[in-house]
């Protein structure tokens, strides 16, 4: 299915709710920009130097994961006006890009595949025929596998470097899986009756780039696992989650985990690299992080603060700062 530019219209893949398909064709910057643009994150097309254009974008879903298959002719600039949640790999067939997105330029060719990270592109130029596949996909999913992988809290942009090869080793497998994902739930795919088979290859995905892909993490990856905790510091973990919101105290935690304080900071020390104070602080603030990037109603920097124990509200704006890159004021803001 193929719609005009000025009338997209988004439908359900199949008859499995779970799977969105949406296919659109046109030549107006304008109804590009819309195609490309979410409500947190706009983008703004336009034909350089007046040239005509045309486009078609087709973009399969599955949960938090998103493919697209996009064709563009002409010169085309795209800048983008608020920064963006999800990380994007492209995946070129055929033409060149450029994505600005940092000091250096990312350039985007056949054979060679680019990952922008989330936040980081601002805009990009598209330079005559121009075919790519693109992989989208949440930070939030990644920090979640991270967060998985290494037992401890992890937030921020992942760091991945921009270039990859797509002719061999991890590029190219890669590219096969996406392809694969795309043919299989696009056009009522067979992927689409097949829910489990869908989530495992989406999870492949993501395991390829983490544990394939250069990135910040890489090296602790590389790292032998950890001892499994012992069973003490599981049960401080779980009594701070459970009490989160209470002023609950390092004895408190130690009563609740049937060690005394000095065998719990021993234990944090060897299995978190840190104190139970700290882990505790750590969780709070990623929780008054969340509540400030929830969609919808926007509470108050000091409301939020105080809900989560930080009652002095200059030191929460620089500890938050220091940790996430940014004022609670700015992540309200988004």
């Amino acid at each position: 299915m193929s719609v005009g530019s000025d009338a997209p219209l988004p439908y359900p893949a199949g008859q499995n709710s779970s799977f969105w398909e949406t296919a659109y064709s046109g030549t107006d910057p304008d109804a590009l920009s819309e195609i490309l643009s979410t409500s947190a994150s706009p983008i703004k097309a336009a034909a350089q130097a007046n040239s005509s254009i045309a486009y078609r974008c087709n973009f399969v879903s599955a949960g938090d994961l998103t493919i697209a298959d996009c064709a563009y002719d002409g010169a085309i600039s795209l800048r983008r006006e608020a920064p963006s949640s999800k990380v994007i790999i492209f995946l070129p067939v055929e033409g060149n890009a450029v994505f600005d997105a940092g000091q250096e330029p990312i350039h985007s060719v056949p054979g060679r595949g680019a990952i922008l990270g989330a936040g980081r592109a601002t805009g990009a130029r598209l330079l005559g025929s121009r075919r790519h596949l693109g992989l989208f996909v949440d930070q939030a999913r990644i920090n979640g596998q991270l967060t998985h992988m290494f037992e401890r809290t992890i937030t921020g942009d992942a760091g991945f470097l921009p270039h990859f090869d797509l002719t061999a080793g991890p590029g190219l497998l890669l590219r096969q899986l996406v392809a694969n994902l795309y043919r299989g739930l696009g056009g009522g795919g067979l992927l689409q009756e097949s829910p489990l088979a869908v989530s495992a290859l989406c999870d492949a995905a993501i395991f390829l780039l983490l544990e394939t892909f250069p990135h910040r993490y890489s090296n602790e990856l590389a790292l032998p696992a950890p001892a499994p905790a012992p069973r003490h510091v599981k049960w401080a973990i779980d009594f701070m989650h459970a009490h989160i919101t209470e002023p609950i105290s390092l004895n408190e935690i130690a009563m609740a985990a049937k060690v005394s304080i000095r065998t719990l900071q021993q234990g944090f020390r060897q299995f978190r690299n840190t104190t139970p104070i700290a882990y505790l602080h750590e969780i709070r603030m990623v929780a008054a992080r969340r509540d400030l990037v929830e969609p919808g109603a926007k509470p108050a920097v000091a409301d939020v603060a105080l809900r989560w124990g930080f009652t002095h509200l200059g030191r929460f704006a620089a500890e938050y700062k220091k940790r996430f890159g940014e004022l609670p004021s700015q992540t309200l803001k988004r």
